[in-house]
This record gives C-alpha cells, structure tokens and sequence, in this order.
C-alpha cells in the first residue's frame, strides 16, 4: 500500500466508534434485518467515514462452507469461451441454471503450460466445478478430483472413464456422438457418396503436426467425442460397403474455421477427390465451405459438406449437421452441480436427444 495511502479501518474500529458489538457491524452489511434503520445508518456512516469496506465477502463465504461461485473448466484458451458459439450456448446454459440459484461463475480455461493448468483448478475458488469436454487424460481432471471438488460432466470423459479416475459419482450430460454421427454419414452415402472425407479437431491435448491421420491414430483418441464421432462414420461407411482405410482423415488439432479451411485443402488434395466432407464441427465445416469457395468447386454441385453441432451460424451457412441441445447440455450440468452442493440425488445419466438437419451443403453424388 503506497505511503500516503491511509490504511481502511477494520471492522473493529468501527464497533468501537459506534460503541457497539462487531457482530452489530457485520449484521449492518450482510443482515440488515437485525438492527433498526437508524443504528444501521450510524454503522454505515462510520464505516464510510473510517474507510471500512464491509466484511470480506470470501471469508464469510468459507465460513458458511459456500463461496458462492461454481467453475466452467473447459479445454481452449479464454477467448474461445466467447470467440465459439457453441461454448457461448453452453456457458449461457449454465449460467441459466447458477443465477437463480445466486451463483456466479468461474472460467477456467484450459492452458499450453501444464502447471498453470493445474494451479488454475487448485487454487479455484469455487464450490464446484462443470467439467466441459476434457480429454480422458487431463491432468485438470485429476486435479479436480484429488481436491475432492463436487463434478458435473459435460460430454467427455464418458461415465466409465470417470469411474476409472475415481469419480464414479459424478453427474454425466451428452449425447450419442457415435449415433449422431452415423447418422449425418449415412445421410450423405444415401445420396450416393463413396468418396468420403473427414476434418477433424483434436484428438489429444499434446502438441501435433496438423496432416492426415490413420485408423491408429483414431483409434488411440484421447477425446471421447473424437473418438466416438469417427466410429459413427465408420459404422456407417463400413455398413455401405466403404473400406475405412480408403477415407481420408485429417487432424487439425483445433475447432476453427482456420483448421477447418487447412483440413478441407489436404484431404481435397488427395486422389480420387472426395465428393463429401464430414466435419466434426460447424465451425471446421465453415472453413471447408472456404476452401471449397476458393476453390471454385460447388456445393453442392460438385462438394457436398457436413457440419456437427447446428450452431447459431449454421443455418445462415445453409449448412446439412447435427443438432444437438448445446444450452440444455450446460443447464442440466449446472443444475446437476447445483443438486448435489444441495445433497440432492443427481439425474439419471440418460443421453440428451441428437437429430440430423439437412441444409443446402449436401446434395446428390455428381
């Protein structure tokens, strides 16, 4: 505190001016109920006068056991929070659920530097935390669990991953990526598309080289939602006669349009050249429709395109996805939260409904 800065006045002080109890102070803030207008216009008044700012509202917090804030733990970096409508759907969820219940929220992103990581979570000062979509081996988890945070779980990892890490209690929201995703990959080979494409977003949290991946490298996806929404395109290829192994796949690593534009430039590159895209978000989808753009193919002439999500920009975009209940997702694991600071029982784990939106961006096999 700079020098010919006056130190605030303490609580006591106040009390001793007033000459009443510092209990008499703190009920002037926090219970006015407890003192008549007058004595509680005298506290404030002192105070004010001596520079007492209040009790602090943190402490008072720890000691009820609340400190009335619930954390949104999630994978990217703090701008993506509002840069991806669908992370602004989710958090506009939650936050729908932790206001009436006088919350307020905490993000807290995820990090390149694994020790701000895990600081980020242990120092948190939260009652509790909503998990969104982390890899199965995030150390942020861990952390979390370890610290013996009340969870609730958006979309990965699954419930038996979090069995495994020990948190077998925590509530669960998502959908059926696999089912959704078979079904938008069986909507473009009904059209008769066989040669079919994939940009993917990250698979794992560790750094990579953006290029084109192998059914190895799907296969070992730390991302359950990765993980998943590639199975559903293979059961649908597979069930069409597709060799998997034919399909080419990209990993960009990241939910961009900028990713999404790079995925679509390698995997069109390839020989024979893709007829349809399936991207793992609208937001890669929007880049692939740039990449197509650019490159003077029509869609859906020439290119169809598929998005995941149905995203606040997707129908503008005309864009073929799926829709899936993003705002209801971060409501439900903020009320889940909610229930069980409460000692409420946590729902049932039942899948949030998913549904195929066709659009203008897939058409006819040429």
């Amino acid at each position: 505190m700079p020098a010919d800065r006056p130190r605030p006045g303490t609580l006591q002080e106040v009390a001793a001016a007033v000459g009443v109890s510092a209990k008499t102070v703190s009920n002037a803030f926090s219970r006015p109920d407890q003192l008549s207008a007058a004595l509680r216009e005298r506290v404030l008044a002192t105070a004010r006068r001596l520079g007492y700012p209040g009790p602090n509202p943190l402490a008072a917090g720890l000691r009820r056991g609340r400190v009335g804030a619930i954390g949104v733990a999630y994978d990217n970096g703090l701008s993506y929070a509002f840069d991806d409508p669908v992370a602004v759907a989710l958090l506009a969820g939650v936050a729908a659920a932790a206001e009436p219940a006088g919350s307020g929220l905490l993000l807290v992103p995820g990090s390149a530097d694994p020790a701000r990581r895990l600081a980020a979570v242990s120092d948190a000062v939260v009652d509790g935390l909503v998990v969104s979509s982390v890899g199965d081996d995030d150390p942020l988890l861990a952390a979390a669990i370890a610290r013996g945070l009340p969870l609730a779980v958006v979309d990965q990892p699954r419930p038996d991953r979090l069995a495994a890490l020990g948190a077998a209690a925590a509530p669960w929201v998502g959908i059926d990526d696999r089912a959704a995703a078979a079904a938008v990959a069986a909507h473009l080979l009904d059209l008769g598309h066989r040669r079919l494409a994939v940009v993917s977003f990250g698979m794992h949290g560790d750094p990579i080289v953006p290029g084109l991946v192998d059914e190895r490298a799907q296969a070992a996806a730390t991302y359950a939602v990765t993980r998943d929404r590639l199975a559903g395109y293979r059961d649908a290829a597979e069930r069409a006669g597709i060799d998997w192994a034919s399909v080419p796949v990209f990993h960009g690593g990241d939910s961009t349009p900028a990713v999404g534009e790079a995925g679509a430039d390698a995997v069109l590159a390839t020989d024979p050249r893709p007829t349809a895209l399936l991207c793992l978000s609208d937001r890669l989808a929007e880049g692939a429709l740039r990449a197509a753009e650019r490159r003077g193919l029509r869609v859906p002439g020439d290119l169809s395109v598929a998005g995941f999500d149905d995203a606040a920009t997707a129908a503008g975009l005309g864009l073929t996805t799926v829709r899936q209940p993003t705002r209801e997702k971060g409501r439900a694991a903020g009320q889940a939260l909610l229930d069980l600071l409460a000692g409420r029982p946590a729902p049932p784990r039942t899948p949030l409904p998913a549904e195929l939106v066709t659009r203008t961006s897939t058409g006819p096999a040429s």
